[in-house]
């Protein structure tokens, strides 16, 4: 069985789909795996490295996909780069579904089969799969470590001769992954923690590392969840007061980092203009949802602006800026994915259609769009989908 890695080829993508590590592990159950040459580059792993792991170097795309059973890819491609991979070649990535039905329609008339892993299922066979998740992470580190380079004091505070210098006031707004990885990096770095959540039980994670849970904390927020854990809607009267003290907070706030997105949905809008004028000049906000739009009105998606003497940073694909450590817990994701569809007896592949985890995450197969959310045959329910819900958990980079 051949496994493909090719080049990512989207503007400022700079990790890639396996490490010279998760090549050893392929290598080591049966499969023949062939690398781009250069498509580590990004990432800082060598094609020398590669080859050692035991992966052949292609020097073409044409080549690489030409007899492929498999392609790995970072992001959805397009119909063009995989137009050379024989008919029924699983692609395996993020496939960003969402916004890009009408690309994958043109992937699956080419007769691929198409994993997206964002739609993965939340179950605890499945946390190792879980690309949003390793990579919010590192998000919500880089945040932070980006924030503070642009901020221009120090944030832990200093006992000098000269004087006091007062740790920087920090906001994190989400309290799932990526949240909670820019809640104990800022700590790391000596700063005053606060954080906001719309769900009662991030209070205690939110506490347990060292941060200040702010929320108006009456009966509708204590009973604000449902027996899974998702959040409940508020009243218009229960947001209001929350807004209020949310501004009233952030204007006493050096730097404010915002976590929250919901897939297939515009970024809910967290900071208004008023509230960024409130701020001091030289405060900084950190939008890590600017790719759905922001949750910061003045935030420019890709840029980094300064509004009101307050920087904003718009910066998107925040995991390609780590992407050595990014592409490593990536690659993992993938293999263990990958093993889930492949036979070591026989090496090759023996993929279980009715696995949970399989149905969850197929977008395409025999030539056309198979996933429910995709065709339009989900019902509507109760409850939001799994996706959903794991972003209003966090488990994006909310």
């Amino acid at each position: 069985m051949k496994v493909a890695i090719a080049k990512e080829r989207q503007t400022g993508e700079a990790r890639v789909s396996a490490s010279p590590d998760s090549v050893k592990k392929m290598v080591s159950l049966g499969m023949t795996v062939a690398v781009e040459s250069g498509a580590g580059n990004g990432a800082s792993f060598s094609d020398a490295a590669y080859k050692e792991a035991g992966a052949e170097i292609s020097k073409s795309a044409k080549t690489l996909l030409a007899d492929a059973d498999v392609v790995l890819r970072v992001a959805r491609p397009e119909a063009d780069e995989v137009g050379d991979c024989p008919k029924g070649t699983l692609v395996i990535g993020q496939m960003n579904p969402y916004q890009e039905t009408k690309k994958l329609e043109a992937l699956a008339k080419q007769g691929l089969t198409v994993f997206a892993l964002e739609f993965l299922p939340r179950i605890s066979r499945a946390q190792a799969m879980d690309t949003l998740s390793s990579q919010a992470n590192l998000a919500g580190y880089k945040a932070v470590i980006d924030a503070a380079a642009e901020y221009g004091r120090a944030l832990p505070m200093m006992m000098t001769p000269a004087g006091r210098i007062n740790p920087a006031k920090i906001m994190v707004m989400g309290a799932g992954v990526a949240g909670l990885q820019a809640i104990a990096t800022a700590r790391r770095l000596g700063g005053r923690v606060y954080a906001t959540d719309v769900r009662p039980a991030a209070k205690e994670q939110v506490e347990s590392l060292g941060a200040e849970f702010v929320a108006v904390e009456d009966e509708e927020f204590k009973a604000a969840e449902t027996a899974g854990g998702y959040a409940k809607e508020m009243s218009d009267a229960y947001k209001k007061k929350q807004a209020e003290l949310i501004s009233e907070s952030i204007a006493d706030m050096d730097m404010v980092i915002t976590t929250a997105q919901i897939p297939g949905r515009p970024a809910p809008r967290l900071i208004d203009e008023d509230m960024v004028k409130s701020m001091r000049p030289g405060s900084v906000i950190f939008d890590l949802a600017a790719e759905g739009g922001g949750n910061c009105a003045l935030t420019q998606p890709g840029k980094m602006a300064t509004k009101h003497g307050v920087k904003i940073i718009g910066y998107q694909n925040v995991p390609s800026r780590l992407a050595a450590d990014a592409s490593m817990l990536y690659a993992n994701n993938l293999f263990n994915f990958l093993s889930l569809l492949y036979d070591k007896e026989s090496k090759a592949l023996k993929v279980d259609w009715e696995d949970e985890v399989v149905k969850g995450t197929l977008l395409s197969r025999d030539g056309a769009l198979v996933h429910s959310r995709l065709t339009g045959r989900a019902e509507e329910t109760e409850t939001t989908s799994s996706t959903e819900k794991a972003s209003e958990k966090g488990n994006g980079n909310g």
